[in-house]
């Protein structure tokens, strides 16, 4: 067993998924409150996040059930249009002080609060103005940074700018399943991309100019890879290369798009060629602010990347293959892989700031959540992160997805990840055994997933 001694053990959470109080105390509408409104809502059984698990007046509630159950960190994200309504100008003081009294409340019973500045409830009001397309929406969000930095940042040390760029881009605009529900073009994810990443680069900065506590900063992308066939050499070069390609089918989603030119300052091979004239045009004063360095590699990792496989052996190769209720395939390899691969590319520390699993959960006649499945899932997947920390990887924590079960986007309520069930209807909430297995594992700090 060979995580560190100051290994964070958290669990995570994200604003519209967990607080409802949607138009409350002077909150401002999100895409996801605008287009999940709709009579016919794209969200699977027309879903929303009203109400959701209702966080926002269970605030305290959920925090002394984090204390009972031994949590050590807590990743939760900023609602923007919940601070600065309308993206820009006047402050919201009942919502900003919503989240300085979630930071007084975590601190009181020893969680580290890990704060998440975007987690995809854009203001409502920003898309309006053009949304990512608008390079004004790099000001706007560092604007918005500030007002978060200036209030919390005495406080809270650990901060990360967006999370997962891959899904709220190319789920969001280019396959069109989240809000706000678009198809659009390769030249506008190229424009999108470019201001994402500037975004990212200028909050940074502004955290860093900004900050009463010394900040350690990153960002939380999506962040699997492909697995070797096997441990041959040539086998884990050929996984490691296709980790980081482009594909010009998959650019969006992929690493090398996003990660690339953070850290090597330039898009992966091929992508010029493929965009042409719509290739980002970025200057030398903007690479310098996309390269802003950070202070460790956050990334949400739940299962490898498939690999391409011959469709007539298709059938027969996923024929039965494990999978978690979503379905995604259960592969625990993936954070041994992926936190080997990042390392060796970016030279960061690795720190998992989400890896869960979707589970058939409900309530057993003896009052009781039972999920053995979620318990050898996470066993499995901590596991293989012991191996890259035996093998000298720096990692520096690992966060559940998710405390609670909450909305989950595009899917609804039916995908429930929680080490916590919570019940809808009547927003009651009831520990897993799963929570109480890794209030063990948290206790030891890792040795019970030998058991």
């Amino acid at each position: 067993m060979a995580f560190s001694n100051d290994f964070i053990w958290g669990v995570a959470g994200a604003s519209y998924q967990v607080e409802g109080a949607w138009n409350e105390d002077g909150k401002g509408p999100s895409i996801w409150d605008t287009y999940t409104q709709q009579r016919q809502s794209p969200v699977r059984s027309h879903e929303n996040g009203n109400i959701t698990c209702d966080h926002y007046h269970h605030m305290k509630e959920d925090v002394a059930l984090m204390a009972e159950l031994g949590i050590r960190a807590y990743r939760f994200s900023i609602s923007w249009p919940r601070v600065i309504p309308n993206g820009t100008g006047e402050i919201n003081a009942k919502g900003l002080q919503f989240y300085s009294d979630l930071v007084d409340e975590l601190l009181k019973h020893n969680i580290e609060p890990l704060i998440t500045l975007y987690h995809w409830d854009l203001p409502q009001a920003i898309y309006d103005r053009g949304s990512w397309l608008n390079p004004d929406i790099i000001k706007w969000f560092s604007e918005y940074t500030k007002v978060i930095v200036d209030a919390l940042s005495d406080r809270v040390q650990y901060w990360f700018t967006i999370n997962e760029p891959q899904i709220f881009i190319g789920l969001g605009y280019k396959a069109g399943v989240h809000a706000p529900f678009l198809k659009v073009s390769d030249r506008d994810l190229a424009v999108m991309t470019k201001n994402v990443l500037l975004t990212h680069g200028t909050a940074i900065r502004t955290i860093r100019a900004n900050a009463k506590k010394t900040p350690k900063i990153s960002w939380a992308v999506t962040g699997p890879t492909f697995e070797p066939e096997n441990d041959s050499p040539e086998a884990i070069e050929e996984a490691r290369n296709k980790s980081f390609e482009f594909n010009p089918h998959l650019y969006i989603l992929s690493n090398g798009w996003w990660a690339d030119p953070v850290f090597l300052g330039k898009f992966p091979e091929g992508a010029e060629e493929y965009f042409g004239p719509y290739f980002p045009s970025i200057s030398a004063e903007e690479w310098d602010i996309i390269r802003t360095p950070m202070d460790f590699y956050g990334c949400n990792i739940y299962n490898s990347i498939d690999r391409d496989l011959d469709p007539k052996l298709a059938n027969a190769s996923r024929c039965g293959r494990p999978i978690t209720a979503v379905p995604w395939p259960i592969t625990p390899d993936v954070l041994y892989w992926s936190s080997k691969f990042f390392y060796e590319r970016y030279k960061l520390p690795i720190l998992i700031t989400e890896n869960g699993c979707a589970n058939v959960d409900y309530v057993h006649l003896d009052g009781k959540v039972h999920d053995p499945q979620r318990i050898d899932f996470t066993k499995r997947y901590l596991r293989a992160y012991d191996r890259a920390a035996s093998e000298g990887i720096p990692l520096l924590g690992y966060v559940y997805w998710s405390f609670m079960d909450n909305f989950e986007w595009g899917m609804g309520y039916d995908m429930r990840f929680g080490l916590v069930h919570v019940n809808y209807q009547t927003l009651k909430r009831t520990p897993k055994e799963s929570s109480f297995w890794y209030k063990e594992v948290i206790e030891s700090n890792g040795k019970k997933i030998w058991d």
